[in-house]
């Protein structure tokens, strides 16, 4: 069997604050999914494992920093969009350095997990609402 699209590996985080709400970050204008709410992360680039991604994408994007001993692996999407499929394994953290603070023009948001369904998302992060909603 062929793949039809290139398949790309991003890497996301659900950042818990100790009130149980997570941080959801809003897709900036120009940007494909653009207005849409997802979890903080970004595309390993060649040679990154997920975890070294991650720590740099959140030091890039929201100004925090993050040890991978802080990083727990959770679950993943694995979702087809039209050009591409994306594999996006979702870590949990729950302790960081900094406050989180939008860098690149971005609306940051925290939200509960059960409030979430509200959230316009991108498909692939959808299915992973439920399943935080069940762990916190």
């Amino acid at each position: 069997m062929r793949m039809a699209h290139p398949v790309i590996l991003v890497v996301a985080v659900a950042l818990v604050d100790p009130d149980g709400r997570v941080l959801l970050a809003q897709r900036p204008p120009g940007k494909s999914l653009a207005g849409l709410w997802e979890f903080p992360g970004g595309k390993v680039e060649p040679g990154e494992t997920p975890e070294v991604a991650l720590i740099r994408e959140l030091k890039e994007e929201i100004g925090i920093d993050v040890t991978a001993a802080c990083l727990a692996p959770f679950t993943f999407a694995s979702h087809t969009y039209e050009t591409f499929h994306l594999l996006m394994p979702l870590y949990v953290c729950r302790r960081w350095s900094g406050t989180p603070r939008p860098l690149l023009g971005q609306a940051l948001t925290w939200k509960r997990p059960r409030d979430m369904a509200e959230m316009p998302m991108p498909p692939a992060d959808v299915p992973l609402v439920a399943m935080l909603r069940d762990l916190l």
